[in-house]
């Protein structure tokens, strides 16, 4: 419970329904934990808010001290791919290590069967009783299902997400009805460890960043400037990169190697291909062949349609019927067919296309 509506409500529901509930706050970053100016989830009003919740609630609540685990988890990982030059998605690394991989042992030492969320998803049984599936939320702008592709079937078959079924606006409405103060509180947008959302000035503040200058050259291999670390530029960038230049130029490739920040123009972010690993099928045990799906490469992209084929068991080769534009390695690919979550794989790195 990170002391916003969405986790109080998802309790409050579960409560209606009959279950046991116990709520966990997590404290997962030091930093956010001691800022008493925000209500960030893990900082002190969003404890108190919770707290607040399952004493009108009146189930029990406690406060579990989680910052190593995250920080190797999830802060780690996501400074290790940026130092790469890929994109991290720390959202699903968390639900995958801490939200259903710490919380569930606590889970286990409590005694709990489930553990239950306030994501905007839901999950269902397969029509033979042997998997369990992940279904998009039906809230279509608040779907959260993309950050929980990479749930294995040991994670899922335990998972409770009450909101799955509900509108943002519905799960507000029935937090007033049960006079929950947590009813308007303002909803969080930023990765709940990086303040004002800037991930370059966290990554300098905390030393996590290598601040190692190189080139920024383009496509040819040109130096138009110099660059400060790659850590500190994303595929699709545009602001930042202080050329001057007579047209716009955005971050086309990232080379570790070199240490080098390869610039183009926008029809070089554009590509129809890309190819995922370690991939997490939910839907079924293996993908077979060739199948039709929507492709989603970004949380807030609206998805493509796209044909997914497998090359061998945790890798496959994704080609979209229209290019898209700034696929960036390191992020989540995942495939759905109309509500259902077939799985998806992370974006691997490829040759850039000869100019």
């Amino acid at each position: 419970m990170s002391g916003g509506v969405d986790s109080s409500t998802a309790a409050a529901l579960l409560v209606e329904q009959g279950y046991e509930v116990i709520g966990i706050t997590f404290k997962m970053w030091q930093e956010a934990c001691e800022d008493r100016e925000t209500e960030r989830c893990c900082g002190p009003q969003g404890v108190a808010d919770a707290r607040e919740v399952c004493r009108r609630l009146g189930v029990s609540h406690y406060v579990v001290n989680d910052v190593e685990d995250f920080r190797r988890e999830v802060v780690e990982y996501f400074a290790a791919e940026y130092r790469a030059g890929r994109t991290p998605n720390p959202c699903v690394m968390c639900n995958e290590k801490v939200k259903f991989g710490t919380l569930m042992r606590r889970a286990d030492q409590l005694g709990a069967h489930y553990v239950a969320t306030g994501h905007y998803a839901g999950t269902a049984q397969s029509a033979d009783g042997g998997r369990t599936l992940l279904k998009r939320g039906s809230d279509r702008r608040k779907d959260q299902s993309y950050f929980l592709f990479s749930l294995r079937q040991a994670q899922l078959s335990r998972a409770l997400l009450p909101l799955g079924d509900l509108t943002k606006q519905q799960t507000r409405d029935k937090a007033r009805a049960l006079g929950l103060k947590t009813a308007d509180k303002k909803e969080s947008m930023e990765i709940c460890f990086v303040p004002n959302d800037d991930y370059g000035q966290f990554l300098a503040k905390t030393g996590l960043g290598r601040s190692l200058p190189g080139e920024i050259t383009d496509r040819e291999g040109k130096v138009l400037g110099k660059h400060e670390g790659i850590e500190f530029f994303t595929i699709g960038q545009r602001r930042g990169l202080k050329l001057s230049q007579p047209t716009p130029l955005y971050v086309v490739d990232l080379d570790p190697a070199q240490n080098r920040v390869v610039v183009g123009n926008p029809r070089d972010l554009e590509c129809d291909e890309l190819t995922v690993e370690r991939c997490n099928w939910i839907a079924l045990e293996n993908l077979e062949g060739p199948t039709e799906v929507l492709a989603k490469i970004r949380y807030n992209h609206p998805g493509a349609s796209a044909t997914v084929r497998p090359l061998g068991r945790d890798r496959a080769r994704v080609k979209f019927a229209i290019p898209q534009r700034a696929i960036a390695p390191g992020q989540a690919c995942v495939f759905y067919q109309d509500d259902l979550v077939l799985g998806g794989g992370w974006i691997v790195k490829e040759p850039l296309p000869e100019a």
